[in-house]
Parts: C-alpha cells; sequence; structure tokens
C-alpha cells in the first residue's frame, strides 16, 4: 500500500468495516479481460479466517467461469463522503475500504442453510429472518474463503 498511514492492520476494524458494507465485488478470471460484478454476501470469520457466503442461479456466466477457475478477487467500500475545499480548489473522497482474495468453494447441499443463514443474517437483524425453502434447491451457494486482505481508511 503506498500511502502506509491510511492501512487499517487491527482486524476487529476490518470486520467492523465489511459489516458496514452492502456490496461485494467479486472479480474472476476470464481470458484476456477479468469478469466483476457486485454482490450480495454474508460472513463469519472461522478459525480466523473470514470466509463470505453468495449465491446465485444454478448456471450462467459467473458459474462457469468460477468452475474453470475458483480463483478470485474481492473488493468492498463504504462510508463514501464528499470533501470539497473550494477556497483550495481541491476535491477528495472519504472511505474505507477493505480488498482482498481467495478461493471460491461451491457449498454441499448440508452446508447452503447455514451459508444462506448468514446472508440474511447480514441484511437482518436476525439470521433467523424467513427465506423461502423452496428456493434453496435452485439456488447455488457458493463461499470465498479470504487468503489475503488489506483494508484503508481515507
Amino acid at each position: 500500500m503506498r500511502k502506509a498511514d491510511r492501512e487499517i492492520k487491527n482486524k476487529e476494524e476490518i470486520i467492523d468495516i465489511i459489516k458496514r458494507c452492502d456490496v461485494i465485488r467479486l472479480a474472476f478470471n476470464n481470458g484476456d479481460y477479468p469478469y466483476i460484478l457486485p454482490l450480495n454476501f454474508g460472513f463469519e470469520v472461522k478459525n480466523d479466517k473470514v470466509i463470505f457466503y453468495l449465491h446465485s442461479a444454478l448456471e450462467g456466466t459467473k458459474v462457469e467461469i468460477m468452475k474453470k477457475d475458483n480463483r478470485a478477487s474481492f473488493e468492498m467500500d463504504t462510508k463514501h463522503e464528499l470533501q470539497y475545499y473550494e477556497e483550495k480548489g481541491y476535491c477528495t473522497m472519504s472511505y474505507e475500504s477493505v480488498i482482498g482474495r481467495g478461493r471460491i468453494r461451491i457449498l454441499s447441499e448440508e452446508e447452503k442453510m447455514n451459508a444462506l443463514k448468514k446472508l440474511m443474517g447480514h441484511y437482518h437483524e436476525s439470521e433467523d429472518t424467513y427465506f423461502n425453502p423452496a428456493a434453496i434447491s435452485r439456488t447455488l451457494v457458493y463461499s470465498l474463503e479470504v487468503e489475503e486482505m488489506t483494508a484503508k481508511r481515507k
């Protein structure tokens, strides 16, 4: 990181940033160009590792790509605030962000329910928020186990 004074190293602070984010952007390897998309997510810290939980349709471009190459990078950000200093003619943006990489794993039928509860829990006060169980069989659920991540505050 070029500006080391902006780096956040405290894991609890990084987890707090993740909690405040509402979108994770995943970038997959797709030949000549990366394939990037915004997704809803849930997460947990298990054995000191951050694991993101995501879902999608059972088929499609993203699914084809992740089955060929399970490596992915991610980015998430929050607390955006425009800072404009008219007298200096200077404008910048404050934010907090987390960037990293890891590997995708498609979850088994037995693992899906727990992952979907984590996903629902990220957007609702309780992981016990109701969702229609009929959708589970029509949903691909996968995890991204983080291998490396950095966080920054400006």
